[in-house]
């Protein structure tokens, strides 16, 4: 879950990036979900949630203005598979006027560095194929790689954002010590499509998804449920989704060379 920007250079100095810690910057965590995506209390990740996080290893980092208001945050939870730890990554959050000034991006770096400094070489998140600017920060900025779909991963979200659609979520697997990775993350002007393997099929998505979520839900809905079948006829196949090419195309590669 995402409400950030697609650039990777920070143009808000000022700002401090650290670790959360205390019971205010939890309850600071509580209120900037709420200005970021309009949650009632029912999707709202509550401040227990993010103190019992702490307690077992989890990360959360922000951003905050000389004056101590946050204004983004990452969180993420400990988690274990085929024996061994990765995080998942369930929220990354930047207010509306600090979007676009690299936030997100500087977040992403801090979380990354600090997994890799406890072992841990996989962090994983879901997204919303339909929100075409995460996929292109995801799979273009970050690195990440997609190879499984979960259909209404959440239910039907209070979310604006959300429409009123399912919540299908693709899963990013960020692999944090990969070369492609490793060379994306080296400079904040690297080359989109670096270290990319060949493309083996296009998955196409309208430009203006956004806009037709609000203003036309079913076709919206027939939109998402075509992409539904597309994605997980192409992972039954083998394909691995290794990049974003806009303005809406997923690009899907064989998995050799995907650092599977």
């Amino acid at each position: 879950m995402a409400a950030l920007e697609e650039g990777s250079e920070v143009s808000a100095p000022d700002l401090t990036f650290r670790a959360c810690s205390s019971i205010e910057d939890f309850r600071q965590c509580v209120d900037l979900q709420k200005a970021v995506w309009n949650f009632d209390e029912v999707d709202v990740l509550p401040l227990h949630a993010f103190v019992v996080a702490q307690e077992i290893g989890g990360q959360t980092f922000a951003a905050f203005e000389p004056g101590g208001r946050m204004v983004g945050f990452v969180f993420a939870l400990p988690g274990i598979r085929n024996s061994r730890p990765y995080f998942h990554s369930h929220m990354l959050g930047v207010l509306e006027e600090y979007r676009d000034r690299g936030i997100g991006w500087r977040l992403k770096l801090m979380q990354r560095a600090e997994a890799l400094e406890r072992g841990i070489g996989l962090i994983e998140w879901t997204f919303d194929p339909l929100e075409l600017r995460n996929a292109f920060f995801n799979l273009e900025r970050l690195g990440a790689i997609v190879r499984r779909y979960i259909p209404n991963r959440y239910g039907i979200s209070t979310a604006a954002l959300h429409a009123g659609l399912p919540t299908d979520r693709l899963v990013a697997e960020w692999r944090l010590d990969s070369p492609r990775v490793a060379g994306l993350l080296g400079t904040a002007e690297a080359a989109i499509g670096a270290g990319r393997p060949p493309v083996a099929r296009h998955i196409e998505v309208p430009p203006d998804i956004g806009e037709i979520k609000y203003r036309d839900r079913p076709r919206a809905y027939d939109m998402q449920q075509r992409l539904r079948r597309e994605f997980e006829q192409a992972f039954a196949e083998g394909l691995v989704v290794a990049g974003f090419e806009k303005p809406g195309a997923y690009l899907l590669s064989a998995a050799v060379g995907c650092g599977l």
